[in-house]
Protein backbone atom coordinates (compact mmCIF):
# COMPACT_ATOMS: atom_id res chain seq x y z
CA UNK A 1 0.00 0.00 0.00
CA UNK A 2 2.86 2.31 0.82
CA UNK A 3 4.41 1.49 -2.55
CA UNK A 4 1.16 2.37 -4.36
CA UNK A 5 0.95 5.66 -2.50
CA UNK A 6 4.54 6.53 -3.32
CA UNK A 7 4.01 5.56 -6.95
CA UNK A 8 0.97 7.82 -7.31
CA UNK A 9 2.83 10.73 -5.73
CA UNK A 10 5.71 10.42 -8.19
CA UNK A 11 3.57 10.46 -11.37
CA UNK A 12 4.19 13.48 -13.59
CA UNK A 13 1.68 15.50 -15.65
CA UNK A 14 3.06 13.86 -18.80
CA UNK A 15 1.91 10.47 -17.54
CA UNK A 16 -1.65 11.68 -16.93
CA UNK A 17 -1.73 13.37 -20.35
CA UNK A 18 -0.51 10.19 -22.06
CA UNK A 19 -3.07 8.13 -20.10
CA UNK A 20 -6.03 10.32 -21.09
CA UNK A 21 -4.93 10.54 -24.73
CA UNK A 22 -4.55 6.77 -24.92
CA UNK A 23 -7.96 6.24 -23.29
CA UNK A 24 -9.57 8.65 -25.73
CA UNK A 25 -7.93 6.96 -28.71
CA UNK A 26 -8.94 3.44 -27.65
CA UNK A 27 -12.54 4.43 -26.84
CA UNK A 28 -12.70 6.26 -30.17
CA UNK A 29 -11.66 3.10 -32.00
CA UNK A 30 -14.29 1.11 -30.13
CA UNK A 31 -16.93 3.71 -30.99
CA UNK A 32 -16.04 3.65 -34.69
CA UNK A 33 -16.14 -0.14 -34.75
CA UNK A 34 -19.48 -0.22 -32.90
CA UNK A 35 -20.98 2.28 -35.35
CA UNK A 36 -19.73 0.33 -38.36
CA UNK A 37 -21.08 -2.95 -36.94
CA UNK A 38 -24.47 -1.38 -36.26
CA UNK A 39 -24.73 0.12 -39.76
CA UNK A 40 -23.81 -3.20 -41.34
CA UNK A 41 -25.62 -5.72 -39.13
CA UNK A 42 -28.11 -3.66 -37.15
CA UNK A 43 -26.86 -4.80 -33.70
CA UNK A 44 -24.27 -3.75 -31.15
CA UNK A 45 -21.12 -5.89 -31.26
CA UNK A 46 -20.50 -5.59 -27.50
CA UNK A 47 -24.11 -6.46 -26.72
CA UNK A 48 -24.07 -9.37 -29.15
CA UNK A 49 -20.85 -10.80 -27.64
CA UNK A 50 -22.14 -10.39 -24.09
CA UNK A 51 -25.42 -12.14 -24.90
CA UNK A 52 -23.91 -14.91 -27.02
CA UNK A 53 -20.73 -15.74 -25.06
CA UNK A 54 -20.63 -14.14 -21.63
CA UNK A 55 -24.15 -14.95 -20.47
CA UNK A 56 -23.72 -18.75 -20.84
CA UNK A 57 -20.46 -18.53 -18.84
CA UNK A 58 -22.18 -16.88 -15.88
CA UNK A 59 -25.10 -19.30 -15.94
CA UNK A 60 -27.62 -17.42 -18.11
CA UNK A 61 -29.68 -19.03 -20.83
CA UNK A 62 -28.12 -18.85 -24.22
CA UNK A 63 -30.27 -17.14 -26.77
CA UNK A 64 -30.23 -18.93 -30.07
CA UNK A 65 -29.57 -16.55 -32.93
CA UNK A 66 -32.62 -15.69 -34.96
CA UNK A 67 -33.11 -17.64 -38.12
CA UNK A 68 -32.18 -15.80 -41.27
CA UNK A 69 -35.08 -13.94 -42.78
CA UNK A 70 -36.74 -15.83 -45.59
CA UNK A 71 -37.63 -13.88 -48.68
CA UNK A 72 -40.74 -14.45 -50.67
CA UNK A 73 -40.59 -17.30 -53.15
CA UNK A 74 -39.31 -16.16 -56.49
CA UNK A 75 -37.70 -12.98 -55.16
CA UNK A 76 -34.05 -13.94 -55.22
CA UNK A 77 -31.08 -11.69 -54.83
CA UNK A 78 -30.61 -11.24 -58.57
CA UNK A 79 -34.13 -9.94 -59.08
CA UNK A 80 -33.69 -7.54 -56.16
CA UNK A 81 -30.50 -6.10 -57.56
CA UNK A 82 -32.07 -5.62 -60.96
CA UNK A 83 -35.25 -4.06 -59.61
CA UNK A 84 -35.33 -0.32 -60.37
CA UNK A 85 -35.54 2.00 -57.42
CA UNK A 86 -37.81 5.01 -57.19
CA UNK A 87 -39.79 4.29 -60.32
CA UNK A 88 -42.76 6.65 -60.51
CA UNK A 89 -46.14 5.13 -61.41
CA UNK A 90 -49.35 6.70 -62.62
CA UNK A 91 -51.83 6.87 -59.75
CA UNK A 92 -54.69 4.48 -60.66
CA UNK A 93 -57.14 6.58 -58.62
CA UNK A 94 -55.93 10.06 -59.59
CA UNK A 95 -58.53 12.80 -59.33
CA UNK A 96 -59.91 15.06 -62.04
CA UNK A 97 -58.02 18.31 -62.46
CA UNK A 98 -60.96 20.56 -63.20
CA UNK A 99 -63.61 18.93 -61.03
CA UNK A 100 -61.47 18.13 -57.98
CA UNK A 101 -57.92 19.52 -57.93
CA UNK A 102 -58.96 22.95 -59.20
CA UNK A 103 -61.89 23.16 -56.80
CA UNK A 104 -59.53 22.47 -53.91
CA UNK A 105 -57.26 25.27 -55.08
CA UNK A 106 -60.21 27.68 -55.41
CA UNK A 107 -61.34 26.97 -51.82
CA UNK A 108 -57.98 26.78 -50.01
CA UNK A 109 -55.70 28.82 -52.24
CA UNK A 110 -53.14 26.01 -52.12
CA UNK A 111 -51.80 24.27 -55.20
CA UNK A 112 -52.39 20.52 -54.69
CA UNK A 113 -50.17 19.41 -57.59
CA UNK A 114 -46.47 20.06 -57.97
CA UNK A 115 -44.85 21.11 -61.20
CA UNK A 116 -42.90 17.86 -61.28
CA UNK A 117 -46.10 15.83 -60.99
CA UNK A 118 -47.88 17.79 -63.73
CA UNK A 119 -44.83 17.54 -65.97
CA UNK A 120 -44.93 13.74 -65.60
CA UNK A 121 -48.61 13.81 -66.58
CA UNK A 122 -47.79 15.87 -69.67
CA UNK A 123 -45.22 13.25 -70.67
CA UNK A 124 -47.80 10.50 -70.12
CA UNK A 125 -50.33 12.26 -72.32
CA UNK A 126 -47.80 12.66 -75.11
CA UNK A 127 -46.87 8.98 -74.84
CA UNK A 128 -50.44 7.62 -74.68
CA UNK A 129 -52.33 10.01 -76.93
CA UNK A 130 -49.89 10.83 -79.74
CA UNK A 131 -48.11 8.84 -82.44
CA UNK A 132 -46.11 9.35 -85.64
CA UNK A 133 -49.22 9.49 -87.86
CA UNK A 134 -50.68 12.59 -86.18
CA UNK A 135 -49.51 14.68 -89.13
CA UNK A 136 -52.09 12.91 -91.30
CA UNK A 137 -54.96 14.31 -89.23
CA UNK A 138 -54.95 18.07 -88.53
CA UNK A 139 -56.93 17.73 -85.31
CA UNK A 140 -54.36 15.28 -83.89
CA UNK A 141 -51.58 17.68 -84.86
CA UNK A 142 -53.25 20.42 -82.83
CA UNK A 143 -53.71 18.06 -79.86
CA UNK A 144 -50.08 17.01 -80.05
CA UNK A 145 -49.16 20.64 -79.40
CA UNK A 146 -51.90 20.98 -76.77
CA UNK A 147 -50.41 18.27 -74.53
CA UNK A 148 -47.14 20.22 -74.47
CA UNK A 149 -48.74 23.49 -73.34
CA UNK A 150 -48.03 24.48 -69.76
CA UNK A 151 -50.93 26.90 -69.42
CA UNK A 152 -54.28 25.14 -68.76
CA UNK A 153 -56.23 27.78 -70.67
CA UNK A 154 -53.96 27.32 -73.68
CA UNK A 155 -54.61 23.56 -73.59
CA UNK A 156 -58.38 24.07 -73.41
CA UNK A 157 -58.26 26.57 -76.27
CA UNK A 158 -56.28 24.10 -78.39
CA UNK A 159 -58.84 21.36 -77.66
CA UNK A 160 -61.64 23.53 -79.02
CA UNK A 161 -59.54 24.27 -82.10
CA UNK A 162 -59.11 20.53 -82.65
CA UNK A 163 -62.88 20.00 -82.37
CA UNK A 164 -63.44 22.71 -85.00
CA UNK A 165 -61.22 20.75 -87.35
CA UNK A 166 -62.73 17.38 -86.44
CA UNK A 167 -65.83 17.01 -84.31
CA UNK A 168 -64.87 13.38 -83.56
CA UNK A 169 -61.48 14.12 -81.96
CA UNK A 170 -61.57 11.86 -78.91
CA UNK A 171 -58.44 13.28 -77.25
CA UNK A 172 -59.91 16.81 -77.38
CA UNK A 173 -62.93 15.62 -75.40
CA UNK A 174 -60.58 13.88 -72.96
CA UNK A 175 -58.70 17.11 -72.29
CA UNK A 176 -61.92 19.08 -71.79
CA UNK A 177 -63.26 16.41 -69.43
CA UNK A 178 -60.10 16.48 -67.36
CA UNK A 179 -59.48 20.22 -67.17
CA UNK A 180 -62.48 22.31 -68.19
CA UNK A 181 -65.29 20.37 -66.52
CA UNK A 182 -65.87 21.72 -63.00
CA UNK A 183 -68.08 18.84 -61.82
CA UNK A 184 -67.98 15.07 -62.21
CA UNK A 185 -71.30 15.21 -64.09
CA UNK A 186 -69.82 17.55 -66.70
CA UNK A 187 -66.69 15.41 -66.95
CA UNK A 188 -68.82 12.33 -67.56
CA UNK A 189 -70.63 14.07 -70.43
CA UNK A 190 -67.34 14.90 -72.13
CA UNK A 191 -66.06 11.36 -71.63
CA UNK A 192 -69.20 9.89 -73.19
CA UNK A 193 -68.57 12.01 -76.26
CA UNK A 194 -64.94 10.87 -76.20
CA UNK A 195 -66.08 7.24 -75.96
CA UNK A 196 -68.33 7.56 -79.00
CA UNK A 197 -65.56 9.12 -81.07
CA UNK A 198 -62.87 6.80 -79.68
CA UNK A 199 -64.79 3.60 -80.50
CA UNK A 200 -65.32 4.75 -84.10
CA UNK A 201 -61.62 5.57 -84.59
CA UNK A 202 -60.58 2.34 -82.86
CA UNK A 203 -62.65 0.21 -85.27
CA UNK A 204 -61.08 1.97 -88.25
CA UNK A 205 -57.61 1.38 -86.89
CA UNK A 206 -58.35 -2.30 -86.30
CA UNK A 207 -59.26 -2.81 -89.94
CA UNK A 208 -55.98 -1.43 -91.31
CA UNK A 209 -53.45 -1.98 -88.51
CA UNK A 210 -51.59 -4.69 -90.45
CA UNK A 211 -50.87 -2.53 -93.47
CA UNK A 212 -47.75 -0.79 -92.11
CA UNK A 213 -45.83 -0.08 -88.87
CA UNK A 214 -47.37 3.41 -88.84
CA UNK A 215 -50.86 1.91 -88.76
CA UNK A 216 -49.82 -0.38 -85.89
CA UNK A 217 -48.62 2.65 -83.93
CA UNK A 218 -51.90 4.37 -84.65
CA UNK A 219 -53.83 1.33 -83.36
CA UNK A 220 -51.81 1.36 -80.12
CA UNK A 221 -52.57 5.04 -79.66
CA UNK A 222 -56.29 4.57 -80.34
CA UNK A 223 -56.34 1.60 -77.95
CA UNK A 224 -54.76 3.72 -75.23
CA UNK A 225 -57.35 6.46 -75.77
CA UNK A 226 -60.25 3.99 -75.63
CA UNK A 227 -58.98 2.27 -72.45
CA UNK A 228 -58.35 5.62 -70.78
CA UNK A 229 -61.85 6.89 -71.60
CA UNK A 230 -63.60 3.73 -70.40
CA UNK A 231 -61.61 3.72 -67.19
CA UNK A 232 -62.43 7.36 -66.44
CA UNK A 233 -66.10 6.73 -67.20
CA UNK A 234 -66.05 3.90 -64.66
CA UNK A 235 -64.42 6.24 -62.14
CA UNK A 236 -67.12 8.86 -62.82
CA UNK A 237 -69.81 6.26 -62.14
CA UNK A 238 -68.03 5.31 -58.91
CA UNK A 239 -67.85 8.92 -57.74
CA UNK A 240 -71.51 9.50 -58.61
CA UNK A 241 -72.64 6.53 -56.53
CA UNK A 242 -73.35 4.05 -59.31
CA UNK A 243 -71.01 1.46 -57.82
CA UNK A 244 -72.35 -1.68 -59.50
CA UNK A 245 -72.24 -0.02 -62.89
CA UNK A 246 -68.65 1.01 -62.24
CA UNK A 247 -67.70 -2.54 -61.22
CA UNK A 248 -69.22 -3.95 -64.41
CA UNK A 249 -67.39 -1.42 -66.57
CA UNK A 250 -64.07 -2.24 -64.91
CA UNK A 251 -64.57 -5.98 -65.25
CA UNK A 252 -65.49 -5.63 -68.93
CA UNK A 253 -62.45 -3.43 -69.51
CA UNK A 254 -60.12 -5.98 -67.90
CA UNK A 255 -61.60 -8.79 -70.00
CA UNK A 256 -61.42 -6.80 -73.24
CA UNK A 257 -57.82 -5.69 -72.73
CA UNK A 258 -56.14 -8.32 -70.50
CA UNK A 259 -52.64 -7.34 -71.61
CA UNK A 260 -52.93 -3.85 -70.10
CA UNK A 261 -52.54 -5.07 -66.53
CA UNK A 262 -49.71 -2.56 -66.01
CA UNK A 263 -52.39 0.15 -65.86
CA UNK A 264 -53.48 -1.36 -62.51
CA UNK A 265 -57.19 -1.24 -63.29
CA UNK A 266 -57.65 -3.97 -60.68
CA UNK A 267 -56.90 -1.40 -57.98
CA UNK A 268 -59.92 0.62 -59.12
CA UNK A 269 -61.94 -2.59 -59.01
CA UNK A 270 -60.76 -3.46 -55.49
CA UNK A 271 -61.81 -0.08 -54.14
CA UNK A 272 -65.25 -0.28 -55.76
CA UNK A 273 -65.84 -3.83 -54.47
CA UNK A 274 -64.85 -2.75 -50.95
CA UNK A 275 -67.43 0.02 -51.19
CA UNK A 276 -70.03 -2.64 -52.05
CA UNK A 277 -68.72 -4.74 -49.13
CA UNK A 278 -68.37 -7.64 -51.57
CA UNK A 279 -65.50 -9.17 -49.64
CA UNK A 280 -65.66 -12.55 -51.40
CA UNK A 281 -65.19 -10.79 -54.74
CA UNK A 282 -62.34 -8.76 -53.28
CA UNK A 283 -60.65 -11.98 -52.19
CA UNK A 284 -61.08 -13.41 -55.68
CA UNK A 285 -59.39 -10.38 -57.24
CA UNK A 286 -56.56 -10.57 -54.72
CA UNK A 287 -56.04 -14.25 -55.45
CA UNK A 288 -55.36 -13.30 -59.07
CA UNK A 289 -53.18 -10.24 -58.57
CA UNK A 290 -51.45 -10.86 -55.22
CA UNK A 291 -49.05 -13.25 -56.89
CA UNK A 292 -45.32 -13.69 -56.32
CA UNK A 293 -44.53 -12.84 -59.94
CA UNK A 294 -46.50 -9.59 -60.02
CA UNK A 295 -45.40 -6.26 -58.57
CA UNK A 296 -47.04 -5.40 -55.28
CA UNK A 297 -48.73 -2.21 -54.20
CA UNK A 298 -50.11 -0.76 -50.99
CA UNK A 299 -53.64 -1.42 -52.27
CA UNK A 300 -52.93 -5.13 -52.64
CA UNK A 301 -50.97 -5.63 -49.41
CA UNK A 302 -53.25 -3.59 -47.16
CA UNK A 303 -56.45 -4.95 -48.69
CA UNK A 304 -55.21 -8.47 -48.03
CA UNK A 305 -54.44 -7.43 -44.44
CA UNK A 306 -57.89 -5.86 -44.09
CA UNK A 307 -59.65 -9.05 -45.15
CA UNK A 308 -57.69 -11.16 -42.66
CA UNK A 309 -58.19 -8.59 -39.93
CA UNK A 310 -61.92 -8.60 -40.64
CA UNK A 311 -62.15 -12.24 -39.53
CA UNK A 312 -60.82 -11.52 -36.01
CA UNK A 313 -60.93 -7.77 -35.38
CA UNK A 314 -64.44 -7.62 -33.91
CA UNK A 315 -63.52 -9.85 -30.95
CA UNK A 316 -59.83 -8.95 -30.70
CA UNK A 317 -58.55 -7.61 -27.38
CA UNK A 318 -54.86 -7.02 -26.62
CA UNK A 319 -55.31 -7.92 -22.95
CA UNK A 320 -57.07 -11.19 -23.75
CA UNK A 321 -54.57 -12.07 -26.47
CA UNK A 322 -51.63 -11.50 -24.11
CA UNK A 323 -53.13 -13.92 -21.58
CA UNK A 324 -54.28 -16.77 -23.81
CA UNK A 325 -52.01 -16.18 -26.80
CA UNK A 326 -52.95 -15.56 -30.40
CA UNK A 327 -55.17 -17.92 -32.32
CA UNK A 328 -54.29 -19.13 -35.81
CA UNK A 329 -56.57 -16.60 -37.45
CA UNK A 330 -55.14 -13.78 -35.33
CA UNK A 331 -51.60 -14.83 -36.20
CA UNK A 332 -52.50 -14.75 -39.89
CA UNK A 333 -53.98 -11.28 -39.50
CA UNK A 334 -50.95 -9.96 -37.61
CA UNK A 335 -48.57 -11.44 -40.20
CA UNK A 336 -50.59 -9.85 -43.00
CA UNK A 337 -50.37 -6.46 -41.27
CA UNK A 338 -46.61 -6.90 -40.78
CA UNK A 339 -46.28 -7.76 -44.46
CA UNK A 340 -48.23 -4.69 -45.51
CA UNK A 341 -46.31 -2.38 -43.17
CA UNK A 342 -42.99 -3.72 -44.42
CA UNK A 343 -44.04 -2.95 -47.99
CA UNK A 344 -45.16 0.58 -47.17
CA UNK A 345 -44.44 1.76 -43.60
CA UNK A 346 -46.14 5.15 -44.06
CA UNK A 347 -49.75 3.97 -44.46
CA UNK A 348 -50.64 3.21 -40.79
CA UNK A 349 -50.14 6.80 -39.62
CA UNK A 350 -52.74 7.96 -42.13
CA UNK A 351 -55.18 5.14 -41.42
CA UNK A 352 -54.86 5.78 -37.67
CA UNK A 353 -55.22 9.53 -38.36
CA UNK A 354 -51.88 10.31 -36.73
CA UNK A 355 -51.08 12.40 -39.81
CA UNK A 356 -53.42 14.58 -41.84
CA UNK A 357 -54.24 13.63 -45.41
CA UNK A 358 -53.88 15.77 -48.53
CA UNK A 359 -55.21 15.23 -52.04
CA UNK A 360 -53.29 12.36 -53.66
CA UNK A 361 -50.90 13.29 -56.47
CA UNK A 362 -51.34 12.16 -60.08
CA UNK A 363 -48.22 10.00 -59.75
CA UNK A 364 -47.11 7.85 -56.84
CA UNK A 365 -43.93 6.22 -55.70
CA UNK A 366 -44.50 2.65 -54.61
CA UNK A 367 -43.53 2.11 -50.96
CA UNK A 368 -43.33 5.88 -50.58
CA UNK A 369 -45.36 8.50 -48.77
CA UNK A 370 -47.14 9.48 -51.98
CA UNK A 371 -48.52 5.95 -52.35
CA UNK A 372 -49.53 5.95 -48.68
CA UNK A 373 -51.47 9.21 -49.15
CA UNK A 374 -53.19 7.87 -52.28
CA UNK A 375 -54.17 4.60 -50.59
CA UNK A 376 -55.41 6.09 -47.32
CA UNK A 377 -57.34 8.84 -49.12
CA UNK A 378 -59.66 6.25 -50.71
CA UNK A 379 -59.45 3.28 -48.31
CA UNK A 380 -59.66 4.88 -44.86
CA UNK A 381 -63.46 4.59 -44.96
CA UNK A 382 -63.21 0.85 -45.67
CA UNK A 383 -61.03 0.29 -42.60
CA UNK A 384 -63.40 2.33 -40.45
CA UNK A 385 -66.36 0.32 -41.69
CA UNK A 386 -64.97 -2.95 -40.27
CA UNK A 387 -65.28 -2.85 -36.49
CA UNK A 388 -61.98 -3.33 -34.68
CA UNK A 389 -59.78 -3.33 -37.80
CA UNK A 390 -58.06 -0.06 -36.92
CA UNK A 391 -57.65 -1.22 -33.31
CA UNK A 392 -55.86 -4.37 -34.49
CA UNK A 393 -53.70 -2.27 -36.80
CA UNK A 394 -52.85 0.10 -33.94
CA UNK A 395 -51.81 -2.79 -31.68
CA UNK A 396 -49.58 -4.58 -34.19
CA UNK A 397 -48.13 -2.31 -36.86
CA UNK A 398 -45.15 -0.98 -34.88
CA UNK A 399 -43.94 -4.51 -34.18
CA UNK A 400 -42.97 -4.80 -37.83
CA UNK A 401 -39.87 -2.66 -37.34
CA UNK A 402 -38.53 -5.03 -34.69
CA UNK A 403 -38.69 -7.86 -37.24
CA UNK A 404 -37.27 -6.14 -40.30
CA UNK A 405 -33.48 -6.44 -40.57
CA UNK A 406 -31.53 -3.23 -40.42
CA UNK A 407 -30.29 -1.16 -42.20
CA UNK A 408 -32.64 -0.22 -45.03
CA UNK A 409 -30.55 -2.18 -47.53
CA UNK A 410 -31.98 -5.37 -46.04
CA UNK A 411 -35.47 -6.80 -46.21
CA UNK A 412 -37.60 -9.59 -44.79
CA UNK A 413 -40.47 -10.37 -47.16
CA UNK A 414 -39.72 -7.84 -49.89
CA UNK A 415 -36.72 -6.43 -51.65
CA UNK A 416 -34.80 -3.80 -49.66
CA UNK A 417 -36.54 -0.53 -48.93
CA UNK A 418 -35.29 2.15 -51.38
CA UNK A 419 -33.39 4.90 -49.61
CA UNK A 420 -34.25 7.48 -52.30
CA UNK A 421 -38.01 7.55 -51.64
CA UNK A 422 -37.95 10.61 -49.42
CA UNK A 423 -36.37 12.86 -52.07
CA UNK A 424 -38.74 11.60 -54.77
CA UNK A 425 -41.81 12.07 -52.54
CA UNK A 426 -40.82 15.67 -51.88
CA UNK A 427 -41.01 16.25 -55.63
CA UNK A 428 -44.45 14.62 -55.92
CA UNK A 429 -46.21 15.99 -52.84
CA UNK A 430 -47.10 19.66 -52.23
CA UNK A 431 -44.82 21.82 -50.13
CA UNK A 432 -47.38 22.30 -47.34
CA UNK A 433 -47.41 18.54 -46.67
CA UNK A 434 -44.89 17.08 -44.24
CA UNK A 435 -43.38 14.09 -46.01
CA UNK A 436 -43.29 10.90 -43.96
CA UNK A 437 -39.92 9.15 -43.73
CA UNK A 438 -38.92 5.58 -43.01
CA UNK A 439 -38.86 4.90 -39.22
CA UNK A 440 -35.29 4.78 -37.93
CA UNK A 441 -34.12 2.33 -35.29
CA UNK A 442 -32.69 3.77 -32.08
CA UNK A 443 -28.94 3.59 -31.57
CA UNK A 444 -27.79 0.88 -29.10
CA UNK A 445 -26.66 1.86 -25.58
CA UNK A 446 -23.01 0.98 -26.17
CA UNK A 447 -22.72 3.42 -29.08
CA UNK A 448 -23.86 6.23 -26.77
CA UNK A 449 -21.59 4.92 -24.01
CA UNK A 450 -18.43 4.67 -26.13
CA UNK A 451 -19.13 8.06 -27.71
CA UNK A 452 -19.47 9.62 -24.25
CA UNK A 453 -16.35 7.85 -22.96
CA UNK A 454 -14.32 9.03 -25.94
CA UNK A 455 -15.53 12.62 -25.52
CA UNK A 456 -14.93 12.61 -21.75
CA UNK A 457 -11.40 11.22 -22.01
CA UNK A 458 -10.56 13.66 -24.82
CA UNK A 459 -11.75 16.53 -22.63
CA UNK A 460 -9.57 15.28 -19.75
CA UNK A 461 -6.57 15.09 -22.09
CA UNK A 462 -7.16 18.67 -23.22
CA UNK A 463 -7.49 19.93 -19.64
CA UNK A 464 -4.34 18.02 -18.58
CA UNK A 465 -2.43 19.60 -21.45
CA UNK A 466 -3.63 23.11 -20.59
CA UNK A 467 -3.54 22.89 -16.76
CA UNK A 468 -1.04 20.13 -15.85
CA UNK A 469 -0.42 21.02 -12.17
CA UNK A 470 -4.10 21.49 -11.34
CA UNK A 471 -5.13 18.23 -13.07
CA UNK A 472 -2.34 16.29 -11.24
CA UNK A 473 -3.65 17.53 -7.89
CA UNK A 474 -7.18 16.57 -8.95
CA UNK A 475 -6.05 13.10 -10.12
CA UNK A 476 -4.14 12.39 -6.87
CA UNK A 477 -7.12 13.48 -4.79
CA UNK A 478 -9.44 11.35 -6.90
CA UNK A 479 -7.30 8.22 -6.70
CA UNK A 480 -6.72 8.84 -2.99
CA UNK A 481 -10.47 9.02 -2.40
CA UNK A 482 -11.02 5.99 -4.60
CA UNK A 483 -8.36 3.86 -2.81
CA UNK A 484 -9.04 4.96 0.81
CA UNK A 485 -11.89 2.46 1.39
CA UNK A 486 -9.69 -0.29 -0.02
CA UNK A 487 -6.76 0.68 2.25
CA UNK A 488 -9.03 0.80 5.33
CA UNK A 489 -10.44 -2.63 4.54
CA UNK A 490 -6.99 -4.14 4.08
CA UNK A 491 -5.81 -2.73 7.45
CA UNK A 492 -8.84 -4.20 9.14
CA UNK A 493 -8.14 -7.61 7.63
CA UNK A 494 -4.51 -7.43 8.76
CA UNK A 495 -5.63 -6.61 12.33
CA UNK A 496 -7.84 -9.68 12.40
CA UNK A 497 -5.38 -12.13 10.90
CA UNK A 498 -2.06 -11.26 12.60
CA UNK A 499 -1.19 -12.90 16.04
CA UNK A 500 -1.99 -10.82 19.09
CA UNK A 501 1.49 -10.48 20.69
CA UNK A 502 3.13 -9.55 17.42
CA UNK A 503 0.34 -7.13 16.70
CA UNK A 504 0.77 -5.44 20.06
CA UNK A 505 4.51 -5.31 19.50
CA UNK A 506 4.05 -3.60 16.15
CA UNK A 507 1.72 -1.11 17.74
CA UNK A 508 4.35 -0.23 20.39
Amino acid sequence: LLTVTVFLSTLTPKFYFALTVTSSFISGLIFVFEWWHFRKYGTSFIEQVSVSHLRPLIGGAENSPPAPAAFSVGENETSRQNMPECKVWRNPLNLFRGAEYSRYMWVTGKEPLTYYDMNLSAQDHQTFFTCDTDALRPSDTVMQKAWRERNPQARIKAAYQALELNNDCATAYVLLAEEEATTIVDAEKYFKQALKAGEMIYRKSQNCHSQSPQHEAQLRRDTNVLVYVKRRLAMCARKLGRIREAVKMMRDLMKEFPLLSMLNIHENLLEALLELQAYADVQAVLAKYDDISLPKSAAICYTAALLKARAVSERFSPETASKRGLSTAEINAVEAIHRAVEFNPHVPKYLLEMKSLVLPPEHILKRGDSEAVAYAFFHLQHWKRIEGALNLLHCTWEGTFRMIPYPLEKGHLFYPYPSCTEAADRELLPTFHEVSVYPQKELPFFIHFTAGLCSFSAMLALLTHQFPELMVIFAKAYFGTLLSPFIFTMKHIVDLLLPRPWHQLTLV
